[in-house]
């Protein structure tokens, strides 16, 4: 497990790698799912779940990251002190814990259901027929890849081929 000290100046340090971090660094632990402990350098109690709110704090600051809303706050708030609270604890625990191990699942699901919605469906066959005039584009009949004018269509909205630039006598 991961020590990480903290200090009276608010520095964290992490006695593994024997160097100061931030609370980026702390949160990287948590996404590589990285055991850890966040001490105060002094007295040895643990700190963690203050360091881990703070990072929730900073997330949620971001309304487009938000994911506890100001109801879910409050509905969280009225549990505190509740004859509720510890099953509250439990439930919000193993529900967050099975939605991460079905993740996949729903992400898998979620991938269907867009690839099978009318716009899914509407997509691929766009992507099918680009595909196709991307091929008509450089198909030539007598065998060589088409060739194109360099300076671009004519006047006359064809491209220019060799006849057109004659010389008038």
């Amino acid at each position: 497990m991961i020590t990480i000290k903290k200090y009276p100046n608010r520095r964290l340090y992490d006695t593994s790698k024997s160097q100061y971090v931030n609370l980026d660094a702390i949160k990287e632990l948590v996404m590589t799912h990285k055991e850890f402990e966040v001490v105060d350098s002094k007295t040895g109690e643990n700190l963690t779940k203050s360091i881990l709110l703070q990072i929730i704090t900073e997330q949620e600051s971001n309304d487009h990251q938000s994911v506890l809303t100001q109801t879910v706050l409050k509905q969280l708030i009225r549990f505190y002190g509740s004859d509720s609270q510890a099953f509250m604890r439990q439930y919000l625990e193993q529900s967050i814990a099975m939605f991460l191990e079905r993740q996949d699942a729903i992400q898998s699901a979620m991938s269907g259901l867009i690839d099978n919605s009318p716009l899914g469906a509407f997509n691929k066959i766009m992507e099918n027929n680009m595909n196709l005039w991307r091929q008509f584009a450089v198909f030539d009949p007598l065998g060589g890849a088409a060739k194109r004018n360099p300076h671009g269509p004519s006047d006359n909205g064809r491209e220019d081929g060799p006849e057109d630039h004659k010389e008038e006598h």
